[in-house]
């Protein structure tokens, strides 16, 4: 991705959060049958729809469509995040995958920024970048898998991962990351971002 010019009100280097992992971290296995179940009904209509409307539009993403529940309204600070049309809707199936998957935390006051599905046909990329904007610095990046098939890997820093379908795992945006699908079959996962309310806030961050 692009890096995303810092605004005069940043105070310092932006420093990620150090409870972030530098590689992977698995959470464990999540019960996603229910969740499982509904995104595979969706219409490829619905896909395309909202995929077109969707506001994670970054070149290194390619063709991965996306479908988003939650997302940034600043791309300047994780705190302002706001809930799409869907999220309502799909609440009830999300909220037990997402609470199971972070378990492993134990923050007591926490939020989810970004929630959102990401689909990649066979033969699908995901280019080796960054994630740059100054909110996601601070959140955990947390993968689900949904349906996934042996041929796909997650790469960070050049170390190739096979994630399997229920298997939770945190994942460092702050270093160079890449996913390809050499299967003939699509990859679905569950992607979201999580951080702890109650943690202080890094130096740079403007107050307020």
């Amino acid at each position: 991705m692009n890096a995303t010019p810092r605004p005069a009100a940043f105070a310092g280097p932006l420093t990620p959060n150090p409870r972030k992992t530098t590689s992977v971290r698995q959470l464990g296995q999540v019960d996603i049958a229910a969740l499982r179940a509904a995104v595979l009904a969706i219409p490829e209509a619905q896909w395309d729809a909202e995929n077109a409307d969707k506001p994670n539009r970054f070149e290194a993403l390619d063709k991965t469509r996306h479908i988003v529940f939650r997302f940034v309204s600043n791309f300047q600070d994780w705190r302002q995040s706001y809930d799409r049309p869907l999220w309502a809707q799909w609440r009830e199936l999300l909220e037990p995958v997402l609470a199971q998957a972070v378990r492993p935390y134990g923050y007591a006051n926490a939020e989810f920024p970004r929630v959102m599905l990401a689909r990649m046909a066979p033969g699908g990329v995901i280019k080796p970048h960054r994630d740059a904007n100054p909110a996601a610095k601070w959140p955990h990046k947390i993968h689900v898998p949904l349906l996934t098939n042996e041929q796909v890997t997650f790469f960070v820093d050049g170390v190739g991962y096979h994630f399997k379908e229920g298997q939770a795992a945190e994942v460092s945006n702050m270093a160079v990351h890449a996913v390809e699908n050499a299967g003939d079959s699509d990859r679905i996962h569950l992607i979201f971002e999580y951080y702890d309310r109650d943690q202080p806030e890094p130096d740079w961050l403007p107050k307020g």
